[in-house]
């Protein structure tokens, strides 16, 4: 198995949902048991093999800079976007970086615990180059710490934990909700458009041709969308919800 070791971590977004906390501290600083979350995500690429790591930033972009700037593992480099790019215009603008072949890109805010073996090495140890052009790294909606949505796709059974995807219909539910945890390979990016725009596009582009995949993630995950999740989340992981006031009322 070859783990890659290039990683883009997507660490721009608004945090919207996240207010009043994220008023002033960017999501992926929120403390969860008293570490912020971008740091959980870092360390877990660093502990699977990751040398290299391009993060995004855009809200408090700034204090992200600072908060990494002593970090040595992986090695760092920012992506400043003055205007967001959403999660395709963001890969898709770092892929001179991330190398001819596949990198993992993980969602800033995702807070997990591995199974057996780390999520990242599983993810490697399940990638099939000659059918896959994208694994998803998924959830059952039913273990899925603070979730209550509706999932985003079913699995059509390959191997254990594996398979092809295909997407729930509106108004309908599915098993498997995406973590924000995956493997891409550039070759999911031919054609995109330029500028802003989602994954989403692409992954629908790689589903039709099923080379859309996705693994079952073996450990928990906590989907922290609210100060409510992030409550849930401390709960489960043994620190109180005061750490992340506390440095949303600190500020800069």
């Amino acid at each position: 198995m070859t783990v890659p070791q290039r990683a883009m971590v997507l660490a721009a977004g608004l945090g919207l949902r996240m207010r009043p906390l994220t008023e002033r501290l960017p999501k992926p600083l929120l403390p969860v048991a008293g570490k912020a979350m971008l740091d959980r995500v870092l360390d877990h690429l660093a502990q699977s093999g990751v040398r290299e790591c391009v993060v995004n930033t855009h809200h408090e972009g700034e204090m992200i800079a600072a908060h990494l700037a002593d970090r040595e593992s992986p090695e760092v480099r920012l992506a400043p976007e003055p205007e967001l790019l959403e999660t395709g215009g963001s890969v898709f603008r770092a892929l001179d970086e991330l190398g001819p072949g596949p990198f993992f890109v993980v969602n800033g805010d995702v807070i997990w615990r591995d199974g057996e073996a780390p999520a990242p090495r599983r993810l490697a140890g399940a990638w099939d180059e000659k059918k896959m052009d994208a694994l998803l790294l998924l959830q059952g909606t039913a273990a899925a710490i603070g979730y209550d949505g509706a999932g985003d796709f079913f699995i059509d059974p390959e191997g254990e934990h594996l398979g092809t995807l295909h997407r729930r219909q509106q108004g309908a539910g599915a098993p498997f909700v995406f973590t924000g945890i995956q493997l891409l390979h550039p070759r999911l990016f031919d054609p995109a458009p330029d500028g802003r725009f989602s994954l989403n596009l692409l992954y629908d582009a790689a589903l039709a041709k099923g080379r859309l995949f996705g693994l079952v993630h073996d450990g928990e995950w906590y989907h922290i969308g609210t100060p409510e999740g992030l409550e849930l989340a401390e709960s489960h992981l043994g620190a109180g919800p005061e750490e992340a006031k506390k440095a949303a009322d600190d500020g800069p």
